[in-house]
């Protein structure tokens, strides 16, 4: 059951210690990383060098840290909160990021979430979610994320 924009009180009670659901995986392919490299003007070697990456630490090429970054909209859209009366989201920043664990070409990546903050600001509500993407099967994320929206009804 959805919580409203309106309802303060039901929308700090989304806090929680607990992680949604994962969501559908996504596979991270050489190609998609050639053309972030190429959008990003990021051609190091360990990202798009197959030759020179295989005999690299990682055993092969690795996605960018801010190519799976960007992937937490895509996310976003599949872990939520449900809430009514949304009229718009803002990207408002962040305040924690790292980038934990490889995540080499060719892996399937997915992600969850939870809820660690609510705050009424004049504007609307500035909610703090820690999402968190993993290599599917890995325990220890490849990126960790408080993402910063606020929330416009």
């Amino acid at each position: 059951m959805a919580v409203s924009i309106k309802d303060i009180d039901g929308l700090k009670g989304l806090i929680t210690d607990e992680w949604t659901e994962w969501t559908e995986p996504i596979e991270i392919t050489q190609d998609m990383i050639n053309t972030f490299a190429d959008v990003t003007k990021d051609h190091q070697w360990i990202h798009v060098d197959l030759e020179k990456a295989n005999a690299g630490p990682f055993g092969g090429p690795i996605a960018h840290g801010f190519l799976t970054l960007s992937l937490v909209s895509y996310f976003s859209m599949q872990i939520g909160p449900d809430i009514d009366g949304v009229l718009g989201a803002l990207n408002y920043g962040a305040d924690r990021l790292r980038f934990l664990n490889p995540v080499p070409a060719g892996a399937q990546v997915h992600a969850h979430s939870r809820v660690v903050d609510v705050t009424e600001k004049p504007t609307g509500i500035l909610m703090k979610q820690e999402i968190a993407v993993h290599v599917v099967g890995d325990d220890k994320p490849a990126l960790l994320y408080e993402s910063l929206g606020l929330l416009i009804g």
